[in-house]
């Protein structure tokens, strides 16, 4: 028998296979595109994948009133404010006036699971309290579920019902606190910050702790400083936010809810009596539309207690897709969310950031930045432009297509490999980009000033 015609008839087969398999439709598992099969991949010209909107299709944006000189390599923020002054001059005074009065600057980030366990943020933070005085972790959730990872406070929690807006089933949209979530207290419920030295400085210890709940009931809790004697206070019913606050040289801090008739809780504080204060409002899978779902008379609550001099606003990792070309309707509810956070904090600037850099990997194996990305981008510049607000191209300060690959292949790594997500390098680097855009901003608008006063 030949059997060397019977192999190749099975090698001629098996290679028409293999070509045929090129043809198939491409396969995805988990959100994850198989790569294809193609035997002539060394040989075939790539085609271009690129689906980013020309400009002529994609929204108008205004230019900003003033236009900034931007040093070589740096990008720069664009600000779109008006009249209403709802971009960056105001914070810029702020930070000016904490020398001269001695006074609280603080800023709220809003944001995805790019900034959960304090990514970025925690880095933000010192480097503004190092250069503008201030000290604590600010804003910490009752309950968190990134507590045993999040390098910034030492956090635990015991007898707690938590609900949040991400939840599918079983929240109350009317309880929303401003971090999207609020907690019910059941018996034995405590909560207690610690400050830690391991992870940026400035956290060991704070001047002030704060504990935020609104009740319909009486309520009695107890606060012990430094694991010392327990301090109790009784609450009388209240339709406010109230805060029970703590003072001195505070390096731990433990609440304990004695009892709590119709009471919600939402969150804590560890803050200085100077400075910057940074709060982080991380929410996983949020796309920054949930902001219109938290009760406006909660949010103008906080903010009498709480205000805010800047509300930075980074989303879009939930958001962008590969093939994105329309992104009206999250244009029209972003505009929206904004519209209500502005009335609601009325004395803040707002910063808007654009998503980063997003990679995912082409049907033949290439790394390629998500088209997508860049169309949301452009829709966001317009909601700054149309909101009067300013805007940080975060994009492109990573430093545009396949920065992303280039961070998560960098030794040692600044990215994980799901090819959208920072680590705590990363969000280092990113924050240092931010915080020399913001101290330049501070400058040209200062020489700004100087310039109109003569």
């Amino acid at each position: 028998m030949n059997y060397l015609k019977h192999s190749l008839w099975l090698t001629l087969i098996v290679l028409a296979a293999l070509l045929a398999a090129w043809f198939l439709p491409g396969i995805t598992i988990d959100g994850h595109t198989m790569r294809r099969v193609d035997l002539l991949s060394d040989v075939r010209y790539a085609e271009p994948e690129e689906e980013v909107l020309p400009d002529s299709l994609l929204p108008k944006v205004a230019k900003p009133l003033f236009v900034d000189t931007c040093r070589t390599g740096m990008t720069c923020i664009e600000d779109y404010s008006d009249s209403t002054a709802r971009g960056m001059s105001s914070f810029y005074d702020a930070l000016e006036q904490i020398k001269s009065e001695n006074r609280l600057v603080r800023i709220a980030v809003f944001g995805d699971s790019f900034i959960e366990a304090d990514i970025f943020t925690s880095d933000l933070r010192e480097m503004l309290q190092k250069k503008f005085g201030g000290c604590g972790v600010g804003f910490v959730t009752v309950t968190s579920m990134t507590s045993g990872y999040r390098p910034t406070v030492r956090h635990s929690f015991g007898g707690w019902s938590s609900h949040a807006v991400t939840d599918s089933v079983g929240y109350d949209r009317q309880k929303l606190g401003v971090s999207g979530h609020y907690f019910i207290p059941c018996e034995g419920a405590y909560v207690e910050l610690r400050g830690q030295k391991t992870y940026a400085s400035l956290l060991d210890t704070c001047q002030r702790a704060s504990i935020f709940f609104s009740n319909r009931g009486e309520v009695s809790l107890s606060v012990r400083v430094n694991r010392g004697e327990a301090q109790t206070r009784e609450f009388a019913p209240s339709e406010t936010l109230q805060q029970m606050q703590v003072e001195g040289n505070i390096g731990s801090v433990r609440w304990d809810v004695n009892r709590a008739d119709s009471t919600l809780f939402y969150g804590l504080a560890m803050d200085g009596d100077r400075g910057v204060i940074v709060d982080n409002f991380s929410l996983r899978g949020s796309s920054g539309l949930s902001l219109r779902t938290i009760p406006v008379s909660m949010m103008e609550s906080f903010n009498k207690l709480r205000p805010y001099d800047l509300i930075i606003l980074q989303y879009g990792l939930n958001v962008a897709t590969e093939r994105g070309r329309n992104y009206d309707k999250y244009q029209k509810g972003l505009l929206t969310a904004i519209d209500r956070l502005k009335k609601s904090f009325p004395r803040a600037g707002f910063l808007l950031l654009s998503v980063g850099d997003r990679d995912y990997k082409t049907e033949t194996g290439e790394l390629r930045t998500m088209p997508g990305v860049k169309n949301l981008i452009r829709y966001q510049q317009s909601v700054a432009s149309e909101s009067g607000i300013a805007f940080w191209n975060m994009f492109e300060a990573m430093g545009g297509d396949g920065s992303m690959a280039t961070m998560v292949h960098a030794k040692p790594s600044m990215a994980n490999y799901d090819y959208t997500h920072i680590n705590f390098r990363g969000g280092k680097h990113l924050a240092g980009l931010l915080y020399e855009t913001l101290l330049y901003g501070k400058q040209q608008h200062e020489r700004r000033c100087k310039y109109e006063n003569e």
